[in-house]
C-alpha cells in the first residue's frame, strides 16, 4: 500500500489555473489491489488539474496496455487502452457529501487529492466482460494448439447419455409432464 502514496496530488500549494502531472501505472500498482481484475499492465496517466477558488477539475488521459486472459484459449495477451475521464472535486465544511460518479467531495481542510482509487476504477471498468485475443488484442489470434485440443474433446451434451443416467424415480414425473 506504500506504493499508492505516489498517486497523490498536493493541490494546496498550487496557484489557480491548470497544472499537469504524469503517473506510471504498472504491476506494482495492481498488486496493491487484491481483487483487481487486472493484475499486470503498463499504462501512463496524464492528469490535468485545473484549480479554481472553490473546486478542482481533473481530466485524465490514460493510455497503454493491460494484460488479460483469453476466455477461449486461456492465453495471456496485451489489450491496448486509451481513454479520457473527468472528475469534479468540490469542497465542503460539513460531513454531508453528495458524491456521484463525476463529483467528488473533499473537506476544506484537505490538502491533497488521492487519485489511486479513481485510476483503479477507470482501468478495471474497461475490462471486457468476455475477453478474446482476436477482439481485444493487437493483431493476435487464439492459440491454435489450444483450440485443437478443445475441438477434440468429447461433446458432453448428448441427450442419450443424460437420459440413461437419470434416476428412475423421475420417470413418473416425466410422464406427467408429457401428458
Amino acid at each position: 500500500m506504500k506504493h499508492l502514496k505516489y498517486y497523490r496530488i498536493p493541490f494546496s500549494g498550487l496557484t489557480t489555473g491548470k497544472h499537469n502531472f504524469e503517473f506510471e501505472v504498472d504491476d506494482k500498482f495492481f498488486d496493491c489491489y487484491e481483487h483487481s481484475l487486472v493484475k499486470k499492465g503498463q499504462l501512463k496517466a496524464d492528469v490535468e488539474l485545473q484549480k479554481q477558488e472553490n473546486m478542482l477539475i481533473v481530466n485524465f488521459h490514460v493510455y497503454g496496455t493491460i494484460r488479460l486472459t483469453c476466455d477461449v484459449c486461456l492465453a495471456e495477451f496485451d489489450a491496448p487502452q486509451d481513454f479520457h475521464e473527468r472528475v469534479l472535486v468540490k469542497f465542503t465544511d460539513d460531513d454531508w457529501n453528495q458524491e456521484t460518479e463525476e463529483v467528488m467531495v473533499l473537506s476544506k481542510t484537505d490538502y491533497e487529492l488521492d487519485i489511486a482509487g479513481l485510476l483503479y476504477e477507470y482501468i478495471n471498468v474497461r475490462v471486457p466482460y468476455y475477453s478474446k485475443c482476436s477482439e481485444q488484442g493487437n493483431n493476435t489470434n487464439c492459440d491454435p494448439e489450444m483450440l485443437a485440443k478443445l475441438s477434440d474433446s468429447p461433446d458432453l451434451d448428448t441427450d442419450t447419455e443424460t437420459e440413461e443416467k437419470t434416476d428412475p424415480r423421475w420417470d413418473i414425473l416425466k410422464k406427467i409432464k408429457n401428458n
